[in-house]
């Protein structure tokens, strides 16, 4: 079929990938599929090997996952209701397909019989691990269940999909929906130029407003949102765009709670199915943690380390608003905190974050990240010229990956301001995965960046905040654990790894924006071209850690409401959700007044997927422990030791899933992880 989706070109043809394409496409990926896993299901038993069964299977669907992934990346960066119908149309059949291969009895029963044989027991390093993460696999999603349990399995996973796929939509859909437009400037005050240039510029675009009568329109996006929030002295403006922020997922036809509750009890019935006690321990048994308990062990431990100084943290924010406002201390408004907290860092460190943006122009903050991993990994990163490769929005650039050596690793896309088409926050993902080619290196992966960062306005570049430059950086380190990838077996590459261990790759790179050489290739004055002053330099070091304590338990009340959630769903999908979980995570969140009311209704990193980080949330603390630590090498050993970024090339980056994640961590450091490392940084230790 000459359809652009099945076109497995590394170049691909955005343009020709249009909505009406996708249903014959992968109805025809799904057929291929179906044809080569019939195959496998048909193999006289007595004929199996490791080739015809563990090796067909991993090739079986390499077509419907190719072309599946542009079809959903497409649905994140350029939503229109055309691709969503397509996308959600072939979305139940996708699911329903993929959910039955681990309940295949034919294939299970040649799998079972390949495993038992001396060739396949006699297997070593990759392929030892991918036979025995294979047959794991299908046992963990049900390959010995009776015929009626797997038809059940199948139905759940069908309607997870669709509902998580309708959450994601709703989220977006009303993040998309609200606006403010201000037309008094007197409501602006405290804000930094850029944001009200932005929001002008907004308004304009949206066709309100003109140059002699401007409009200031601000929306729920993270660029608008965030200077509101930390700088804006009018406290009503701050609650407007709040409560809107707030109310995402929780009104009209947008409204997430009793899909949660549907979504919650599905997650329970399917462990329950496979013989787990709740939907944590069903997802957490083969990853670090490897139980609902021990990660919550893990939260309830950071937990009591923090709670003291995070009690004083919240105490001082208080005692601080009341002196400037000559009044008795009280919890503050929920719209008020992030204000509050920004005008002590100012008073203690005379350090406001606003001055470094000069200092991070985007096209400089690439090219010192560039420079940065070229030093560390010995990759050399080159863009391509505007126009030369084909991309699904003109704001999107391309660029190769090679090593020292001149091969070509792999490709990449960036995609880094907010469109009222695409999704929020920042993410990596993946299209190809290179294969190994026969008496040569592998075939080069290709992959992408996506944000919602900070855009440029009128000549002048993006200039980012720190926070959005360590954002580049993390997803950057995510791209390279899948483009410096050397594992043969696909399944096995890159961030197919334990979801505790994926963010080790991302997190770890962002140290680098901390270290004062790191900076000085890239933090340059976008106007005179000086690097950051050593007195500002300080002043950022030492108001690093302001608020830590606050700023580890909004992690950590995240992570436990999103165990909680799993490890009791059928207590939370009876009633009402958001009342339980305020009065489980009373010493986790800041008291305000009014109490601020939780997020699991636009909460997308556990509600937009069927699995996702559902019951994983814990990872981002869990890495971080990881990463403090694995840096500690570099601090010790020299930030650009290329020796040492080979040996984490080597060891971590290059080996994806190829082993279990704690070896390849104590191959790496030489011992197991230290917590001490994360709350030294943190100044908590």
């Amino acid at each position: 079929m000459d359809n652009p989706f099945l076109d497995r070109s590394f170049q691909i043809a955005w343009s020709q990938l249009t909505p009406e394409r996708v249903g014959p496409a992968i109805e025809a990926a799904l057929a291929d599929a179906e044809a080569a896993l019939a195959r496998i299901a048909a193999l006289p038993v007595e004929s199996v090997n490791y080739q015809n069964t563990f090796l067909a299977l991993e090739e079986a669907t390499d077509l419907l996952n190719e072309s599946w992934a542009k079809v959903t990346h497409l649905t994140t960066v350029a939503d229109a209701a055309p691709l969503r119908d397509a996308h959600n149309a072939m979305l139940p059949k996708v699911s329903a397909f993929l959910a039955k291969i681990p309940l295949d009895a034919g294939i299970w029963l040649r799998l079972k019989a390949a495993a038992a044989l001396p060739s396949v027991a006699a297997l070593q390093g990759e392929h030892r691990r991918f036979a025995d993460e294979t047959m794991a696999d299908f046992r963990q999603q049900g390959a010995d269940l009776p015929a009626d349990q797997k038809a059940r399995i199948e139905a759940v996973q069908s309607e997870l999909a669709l509902l998580t796929q309708k959450y994601s939509e709703n989220v977006l859909d009303a993040t998309n929906a609200w606006e403010l437009l201000v037309s008094d400037p007197a409501r602006l005050a405290g804000l930094p130029p850029h944001a009200r240039e932005s929001a002008r510029q907004s308004a304009l675009q949206q066709g309100q407003g003109t140059e002699a009568a401007p409009v200031w329109r601000f929306t729920l996006q993270g660029p608008s949102l965030e200077p509101v929030m930390l700088y804006a002295e009018d406290a009503d403006l701050r609650r407007q765009v709040w409560s809107a922020a707030a109310a995402v997922g929780r009104e009209g036809t947008q409204d997430n709670r009793d899909l949660i509750k549907r979504i919650l009890s599905l997650r329970q019935e399917k462990a329950a199915l496979l013989g787990q006690p709740h939907f944590a321990d069903l997802v957490l048994q083969r990853r670090m943690a490897r139980s609902g308990a021990a990660a919550l062990a893990f939260i309830e431990d950071m937990h009591g380390r923090v709670k003291a100084a995070f009690a004083r943290e919240c105490g001082e924010l208080e005692a601080f608003k009341a002196q400037q406002a000559n009044a008795a201390p009280a919890p503050l408004a929920p719209w008020e905190t992030a204000f509050w907290a920004e005008r002590l860092r100012r008073a203690r460190y005379d350090f406001d974050e606003e001055q470094l943006r000069p200092y991070f122009p985007l096209p400089g903050v690439l090219a010192g990240l560039f420079e940065i991993t070229g030093r560390v990994f010995g990759i050399r990163v080159t863009e391509r010229p505007a126009g030369a490769v084909e991309a699904w929005h003109d704001e999107v650039k391309f660029y190769d990956v090679h090593d020292r050596s001149g091969r070509h690793l792999g490709s990449f896309y960036t995609d880094w301001h907010p469109r009222e088409s695409k999704r929020g926050g920042a993410w990596m993902n993946y299209l190809i995965t290179g294969s190994p080619v026969t008496g040569g290196p592998r075939s080069p992966h290709l992959g992408l960046m996506c944000g919602n960062l900070t855009p440029a306005q009128g000549d002048r570049p993006a200039l980012l905040t720190h926070r959005e430059v360590e954002t580049v950086f993390h997803e950057f380190g995510h791209l390279l654990h899948h483009l410096l990838g050397e594992v043969s077996i696909k399944s096995l590459n890159g961030v197919n790894v334990a979801w505790d261990f994926v963010e080790l790759p991302s997190q770890i790179l962002e140290n680098w924006c901390w270290e004062r050489a790191a900076l000085d290739l890239f933090a340059r004055h976008h106007e005179t071209g000086g690097v950051i002053p050593d007195a500002l330099f300080q002043r950022m070091v030492a108001a690093r850690n302001f608020r830590s304590a606050s700023a580890t338990m909004r992690q950590l009340a995240l992570a436990r409401m999103d165990l909680d959630l799993h490890l009791r769903a059928p207590e939370y999908s009876a009633g009402e959700v958001s009342p339980k979980l305020q009065a489980l995570l009373r010493d986790y969140v800041v008291p305000t007044e009014p109490p601020a009311p939780t997020i699991e209704n636009r909460f997308t990193h556990i509600f937009a997927d069927p699995t996702g980080y559902a019951a994983g949330y814990y990872s981002y603390k869990w890495a971080e422990v990881l990463d403090a630590d694995a840096f500690t090498r570099f601090k010790r050993e020299g930030i650009f030791n290329a020796q040492v970024g080979r040996d984490y090339v080597a060891k971590i980056l290059s080996r994806g899933n190829a082993a279990d994640p704690m070896q390849l961590f104590t191959d790496f450091m030489g011992r197991p992880p230290d917590l001490s490392a994360l709350l030294l940084r943190a100044g908590l230790a």
